[in-house]
């Protein structure tokens, strides 16, 4: 799985001339871990086609319009549930640390919480782990692999993978209240600008009962801590998912 892992944080990252270049690579290593069936290898390799052939600057436009303008589509995890700043803060602290004592070193601008970060430092832990944490943030990834089917954008399928590799279905309750959100049209300029400036954050009634912070990712967060010598602590920027609205059949979800 790791390698998998590997591909699809590759493909969710900033399309480069170098990613163009080794698509071929990137497939034949997904085919080669067979960690997917061929259904969906074949989903992976259409984007992958895709991303080789394609102009370069028409599919980074697309990507700075579909995750970098576009809240509803936004890879910082974060961006799409609500919590008290506290317990931010704490799950922050917990998944930076994570990642330096498994040595995955940060950059000074990296968020803990970026995707494709996410995936490469689980392509890197056990793999019955790793499954457990994509497992946490099922819910957020299919509310995004919705949105982008809607737009009938191939970046769908990486998303579809991920829920496979988790081998657990996202809770129903959760997805919709996220899908409830307001989903915004990446060519609205002027409408995702006053989103971003202008938008209240609120934070959702329970914040501190049966969440993340306590009882989900931060828990499993904690659970596989594996200290390494002369690592340094870290001060990550954001923190890692949570969510804690209610929902019809469960006033507290776990993430």
């Amino acid at each position: 799985m790791k390698r998998t892992l590997k591909v699809l944080s590759a493909l969710l990252g900033y399309p480069t001339a170098e990613l163009q270049a080794a698509a071929p690579e990137l497939c034949a290593a997904v085919d080669a871990e067979g960690q997917l069936s061929q259904k969906d290898r074949g989903r992976l390799g259409r984007i992958l086609e895709e991303i080789a052939t394609h102009d370069l600057y028409d599919l980074q436009e697309r990507y700075v319009l579909l995750f970098d303008r576009t809240r509803s589509l936004s890879l910082n995890l974060f961006e799409h549930v609500h919590g008290e700043s506290r317990d931010r803060g704490q799950a922050m602290v917990d998944l930076a640390a994570l990642y330096e004592r498994h040595g995955l070193a940060m950059r000074g601008g990296d968020l803990p919480d970026h995707l494709p970060l996410f995936l490469e430092f689980l392509s890197q832990i056990p793999e019955a782990e790793a499954r457990g944490l994509i497992a946490e943030t099922a819910h957020i990834l299919e509310a995004i692999r919705q949105r982008l089917k809607k737009r009938k954008v191939p970046y769908s399928s990486i998303f579809s993978c991920l829920q496979v590799l988790a081998q657990a279905r996202p809770q129903s309750a959760i997805v919709e209240a996220l899908l409830g959100e307001r989903d915004d049209d990446p060519d609205d300029l002027a409408a995702l600008d006053a989103a971003w400036e202008d938008e209240e954050v609120t934070f959702g009634a329970g914040a501190t009962a049966g969440q993340c912070g306590k009882d989900g990712l931060i828990a499993k967060v904690r659970a596989v801590q594996r200290p390494a010598p002369g690592m340094p602590a870290s001060k990550p920027q954001r923190p890692v998912v949570t969510y804690n609205g209610r929902t019809p059949s469960d006033e507290a979800p776990h993430a």
